[in-house]
């Protein structure tokens, strides 16, 4: 009897444990698994680049996500959504405009203040080498920069506020582009997360410099 008892108390405890530790959910815990090329292709379709570039980048974008703490579903496909419009994940893009600070690498690192910023970051002349920031060495590290350190996104992806996100990022205020952003956002968590969870919030509160 006394062995029942103290097996019942045991339970309890454990059950009271339980409730007072928030429940956690899948968009929220860390990624089990590198992201691939079928993955990309699955999320994004015809929007990701070619295969040889694509997959060649991959391992530096890999260690970026992981050093800027992009780890969970949630930040992933806020990551990838803006990728995915940016520069169809090739660490290689460049803008299309003829200017010297002209957007460049995974998320385009446009202007000469940001190219500054990012080279004193890095120790690199940016102004003086501004193609360094589409290389494979850098296209990565830089988009980890822009991504936490010139602004902090986690947050906003935490949040499912891709509106938000989408601001950090600070590309022309596009009511179309903005949905689209979200409609990949959308996308990536049904493939990551298995589902599309509420509350996700497209709409751009306001205009943010890039």
């Amino acid at each position: 009897m006394r062995h029942r008892i103290l097996g019942l108390v045991a339970v309890l405890m454990s059950a009271g444990l339980l409730a007072l530790c928030p429940a956690t959910t899948a968009g929220a815990e860390p990624a089990r698994r590198s992201v691939t090329y079928a993955d990309l292709v699955a999320m994004f379709g015809e929007k990701v680049g070619d295969r040889r570039t694509v997959e060649a980048g991959l391992p530096s974008l890999e260690r970026a996500m992981t050093d800027a703490g992009i780890t969970t579903a949630y930040r992933r496909s806020a990551y990838l959504a803006t990728l995915a419009n940016e520069s169809a994940f090739r660490y290689d893009a460049k803008g299309g405009d003829r200017r010297r600070f002209t957007g460049r690498g995974y998320i385009q690192l446009t202007g000469e203040a940001n190219y500054a910023d990012a080279g004193a970051y890095f120790g690199i002349d940016l102004r003086r080498r501004p193609e360094l920031a589409r290389s494979l060495d850098y296209s990565a590290p830089i988009s980890r920069w822009y991504w936490t350190v010139a602004r902090d996104i986690n947050p906003f992806a935490d949040a499912l506020d891709m509106g938000r996100v989408n601001a950090a990022i600070g590309y022309p205020r596009n009511r179309a582009e903005d949905a689209e952003r979200c409609r990949d956002f959308k996308a990536a968590l049904k493939h990551l997360d298995g589902s599309v969870p509420k509350g996700i919030r497209c709409a751009r509160p306001t205009a943010t410099g890039r």
